[in-house]
């Protein structure tokens, strides 16, 4: 068996700052080391249920944050950003994905970090009329390759909101519960990463006993994307067959999942190019 491993930043424990998720920040190493030491948690009970092979994929940022020479000979980790399909690159030929150190969508209140795949661009985005996380972006993602999540680690608002609605079976092992965008409580990191083992162990039990499923859309796809400027949708209307909804939102139809990821991908790059314009 293979498993999958999206890694995120703004879910781990004790991250909080600005300064914890940037490579020049200040705190950058101390969320490192703990997004590294949370994911070889995972993986060494994994591998001990019977996981030949772990696939990591290294979803922040730049995407460059685990620490490779910390993993053990069984896994694969997937680094580096542009890529397609982001956060879930790699998944495709696994049989379960789990997601650590996520966090709710944007415009949620008392969620550390809430955002969408991109903070400085998208206000919303919603597939099928549904308003969707970063979580259920990617669980679809690999729902269409029929694979289920069987876990989520990161911000309690996303385990009790998102995850808990749409994933029942999955596993959550809370993180972090937050104060305000910029604070939060975490448990020690001892007690989490127990709590993470247990949760593991778990969730492949009931992935074995048949308990899990992958999470579906229904094709095609009706994609809606609110940015976070009027500037960003004038340029995102250019996509051929998008429709501008008002100011801020343009909306356009993909034949799958995988299609609509992509091409949300392009529109964030293209929102990221007017800003640079404009920084000139």
């Amino acid at each position: 068996m293979r498993a999958f491993i999206s890694v995120d930043l703004e879910g781990m424990p004790f991250v909080v700052s600005l300064e914890h998720l940037v490579e020049k920040g200040t705190l950058y190493k101390e969320a490192r080391k703990i997004a590294t030491e949370i994911t070889l948690t995972v993986v060494e009970v994994l591998h001990n249920a019977g996981f030949g092979e772990v696939v990591i994929a290294d979803s922040h940022g730049p995407m460059v944050n685990l620490l490779p020479e910390e993993l053990p000979e069984y896994t694969y980790l997937v680094r580096g950003y542009p890529r397609p399909m982001a956060m879930v690159a790699g998944a495709e030929k696994c049989d379960v994905a789990l997601f650590l150190g996520y966090h709710a969508k944007a415009g949620t209140p008392y969620a550390i970090f809430d955002h969408t795949y991109s903070g400085a661009n998208v206000g919303k985005l919603e597939l099928n009329g549904i308003e969707v996380s970063e979580f259920l972006l990617n669980s679809y993602a690999v729902g269409h390759y029929d694979i289920p999540v069987i876990l989520v680690g990161g911000d309690k608002k996303l385990l009790e909101e998102d995850v808990k609605r749409f994933a029942p079976w999955a596993e959550r092992v809370t993180f972090k519960k937050a104060f305000s965008r910029y604070s939060a409580i975490s448990p020690s990191l001892r007690r989490t990463k127990k709590d993470l083992e247990d949760a593991v162990f778990k969730a492949v039990e009931r992935y074995k006993n048949g308990g899990t499923k992958p999470l579906k859309l229904e094709y095609p796809v009706k994609v809606k994307l609110t940015y976070n400027n009027s500037g960003m949708a004038d340029v995102g209307e250019l996509l051929p067959d998008a429709r501008r909804i008002d100011g801020k939102t343009i909306e356009f139809e993909a034949k799958d999942i995988i299609e609509a990821y992509k091409a949300f991908q392009l529109l964030v790059f293209a929102a990221t190019g007017v800003t640079s314009i404009l920084r000139r």
